[in-house]
């Protein structure tokens, strides 16, 4: 190997690092040389061996590795015993399973610790418990027991009440509820026998099977469009309704601005300015505004709805858009973060009215270069709502009101686009699923939302203000610390993830070169672009977005590795996003010199939006599951063609291509041959025939069952 200048001691961060530790500590007594490793992980290229010889030096500098002859290295078996079992207790947040399973994703990191049902103790889906870690045996799974639950995280539950004389027990609808709640006849209230309840967890006694539990709210009959929605809401702990101090605070904010406020304020009342939105929206927070300077240079407004002038810090309303953190969109509603007469009226940038903003001002020429910016608080008078679909008509047909301007956005966010991908950005396709729903909201017709170029114009200009903003207080400037901010962070993918991938790619016939991030990437984009319209399209594009790790909000910045930038923040929708709101506070405070804020108390805030977004996707998917599978109900005996999008031991998911409702084939169902989970390849195989059934293969299914209660579809296969 190539001699290397000793460097920093400090550990390398790089993707490959986990994967090049993996490859070592697989094999403890082995050596290897940096082209081994290469060999190992698909690496062809000179550029990609050459980073992997590096990282293999930082290596035997942090002394992760030893040196064992010229060029040749072994895991360091003190390295190899922290990676095994880094302490004989971890404690851990419980992933548990409707089976009594469960799963702990440890504070700690490393492997999730598998928990039998035994072991669970008086455990439930969230908490944070303690975990006593078994000796680990050879090519077994990290097991532990459950020996303390330190903080319970859900104390209400919604399910259905079945009543005995003196009795009854609530089934809960979540599948993470392994158990029914008791419930003494002293707690039945107002509840009738089938009803949707909401209940309150009471007591656990020690010896008791199951979990003793008040009703606290009747929801209503099960099957009945709100209370399903509801149901949901209450599910993932969101609220139903806005409480009366909050309420009387927004009721209190006048619509009228001062004239002294807009004399504070740059004023861009005149400068051609309109919002591009669905065309059901009502919360409209951003605006785009277009003025010509001189020939070939632009003077471009991202005007972000001024929410923070409103909801002031103490109030009834911060605390409660706090706690809520972001606004829940379920299939027929939205659950705003603030009350009606903000999202949709006070701050919303309807047109033909002044309003309140925050922006971002790029002069930007031809090339969309960014020649100069400007942050600070404005006031607009949008002149014109447009809707996506409008905005493409004009796209396509180079015609239209406003067109000139509208062109001149479209031709600048292509080249933002161009540049963003070459730059490193990751193409990745995720489908949105939506409905058409009659008067009770019963969904009559299903349809994937297509992403077309009005929607990228928009988010070319969002995410550039995103970026600029956490670039300007992000970046050190001459030797200083950054000052405390809100960043949106997405790491690296997880290194064994990406490896499987990797080598179940190469299987296929395709290949990822993970010789740096930016290759890493490209050849994503490679990859999307080779399998699309073919039959491996579906599988190979959900195993890559589950290599990837999941974005957060932190006020440590790690960069976007998603997007591929090295500042991103979230500063475009405050009106259904906290952090976006606490972006505009800490810019607005540091443009006017402020100090650095507490770093310990955002990062909390931070750690609370993540935990709400994450909770309000998985209300948002409930909804989607339950409209799908309701769309189902009449089709029990019929024959549909789907896609295979998920291998389990349980059997394999099936996903229809027309209306994109996912079923479960069971293992049991599977006649003429005993199959099992080759979970590597993601895939199943026949014990006798060597029939194969593959992430990704085209299926044709019959409608066995629809379960609504438990928003459950049983397929069976037809081939």
């Amino acid at each position: 190997m190539k001699k290397r200048d000793k460097k920093s001691k400090q550990k390398p961060k790089n993707a490959l690092v986990g994967m090049i530790l993996g490859v070592f500590a697989e094999n403890p007594f082995k050596n290897y040389n940096y082209k081994q490793i290469a060999f190992r992980l698909g690496v062809k290229d000179k550029i990609g061996k050459n980073v992997i010889m590096n990282i293999i030096g930082e290596l035997e500098d942090a002394n992760d590795i030893i040196r064992v002859k010229p060029g040749k290295y072994v895991i360091n078996p003190e390295k190899l015993q922290k990676m095994a079992n880094k302490s004989q207790y971890v404690t851990g947040r419980v992933d548990l399973k409707k089976t009594g399973k469960a799963y702990i994703i440890s504070d700690e990191g490393g492997d999730d610790v598998f928990i039998s049902a035994n072991n669970t103790g008086h455990a439930l889906h969230g908490d944070c418990v303690k975990v006593l870690i078994f000796p680990k045996r050879k090519s077994h799974k990290t097991e532990g027991q459950i020996i303390e639950v330190l903080e319970r995280k859900k104390e209400t539950f919604v399910g259905t009440l079945e009543l005995e004389k003196n009795f009854g027990f609530v089934v809960a609808d979540s599948q993470n509820m392994p158990y029914d709640l008791f419930i003494p006849k002293e707690h039945f209230g107002e509840a009738k026998n089938g009803q949707k309840v909401l209940v309150k967890l009471m007591d656990w006694p020690e010896h008791a099977n199951n979990p003793f539990g008040k009703i606290i709210k009747v929801l209503g009959q099960p099957g009945d469009n709100d209370v399903e929605m509801q149901s949901i809401l209450a599910e993932y702990d969101f609220p139903l309704s806005f409480s009366d101090a909050v309420e009387r605070d927004a009721s209190n904010i006048s619509m009228k601005i001062s004239p002294a406020e807009i004399k504070k304020r740059r004023d861009y009342r005149k400068t051609f300015t309109l919002t591009i939105d669905p065309y059901d929206a009502k919360d409209f927070d951003d605006a785009l505004s277009f003025k010509q300077l001189e020939k070939g240079i632009y003077e471009i407004g991202v005007h972000i709805a001024d929410v923070s002038h409103y909801v002031q810090p103490g109030t009834a309303l911060e605390k409660e858009a706090y706690q809520r953190a972001t606004s829940v969109y379920l299939v027929d509603r939205v659950i705003p973060m603030l009350p009606e007469k903000l999202s949709n009226m006070v701050c919303s940038l309807r047109p033909n009215e002044e309003k309140l903003t925050f922006s971002v001002v790029f002069r930007m020429n031809e090339k969309a270069e960014v020649l100069d910016q400007w942050f600070g608080k404005t006031v607009i008078n949008s002149n014109r709502r447009f809707t996506y679909e409008e905005a493409q008509q004009i796209i396509d047909n180079g015609e239209g009101e406003y067109s000139n301007e509208i062109l001149t956005f479209h031709k600048l966010a292509l080249i933002l686009r161009k540049k963003r991908f070459d730059a490193g950005s990751i193409n990745f396709q995720t489908e949105e699923i939506k409905f058409k729903l009659d008067e009770k909201g019963k969904p009559i017709e299903t349809y994937v939302k297509v992403q077309k170029e009005a929607n990228h114009l928009v988010e070319e200009f969002m995410l550039l203000a995103n970026r600029s903003v956490a670039t300007f207080i992000g970046k050190p400037k001459s030797g200083k610390v950054p000052k405390t901010f809100i960043y949106r962070i997405h790491d690296e993918p997880n290194p064994e993830k990406l490896a499987t991938f990797v080598g179940f790619l190469k299987k296929l016939g395709y290949g990822l070169n993970v010789g740096s991030r930016q290759q890493l990437a490209s050849s994503y984009n490679n990859l999307f672009e080779r399998i699309k319209g073919k039959g491996e399209e579906n599988m190979i594009e959900t195993i890559a977005i589950r290599t990837m790790s999941k974005a957060i909000y932190s006020t440590d910045n790690n960069g976007h590795y998603g997007l591929g930038f090295d500042f991103y923040s979230h500063f475009t929708s405050p009106i259904r996003r906290y952090p976006d709101l606490m972006v505009h506070r800490l810019l607005e405070s540091y443009l006017e010199g402020g100090k650095s804020a507490d770093k310990e108390k955002y990062e909390e805030a931070c750690q609370h939006s993540s935990d709400m977004e994450k909770q309000a996707s998985e209300a948002e998917r409930a909804s989607v599951k339950y409209k799908q599978v309701e769309f189902m109900i009449d089709k029990v005996g019929k024959v549909f063609p789907g896609l295979i999008s998920g291998v389990s031991k349980w059997g394999i998911f099936v996903s229809l291509i027309e209306s994109h409702s996912e079923g479960l084939i069971r293992f049991n169902d599977l006649k003429g041959d005993y199959y099992y989970l080759d979970e590597d390849n993601y895939r199943i195989i026949g014990k006798q025939y060597g029939h194969v059934y593959r992430l990704g293969d085209e299926v044709n299914v019959l409608v066995k069952n629809v379960d609504l209660i438990r928003r459950q579809l049983d397929f069976q296969i037809m081939d």
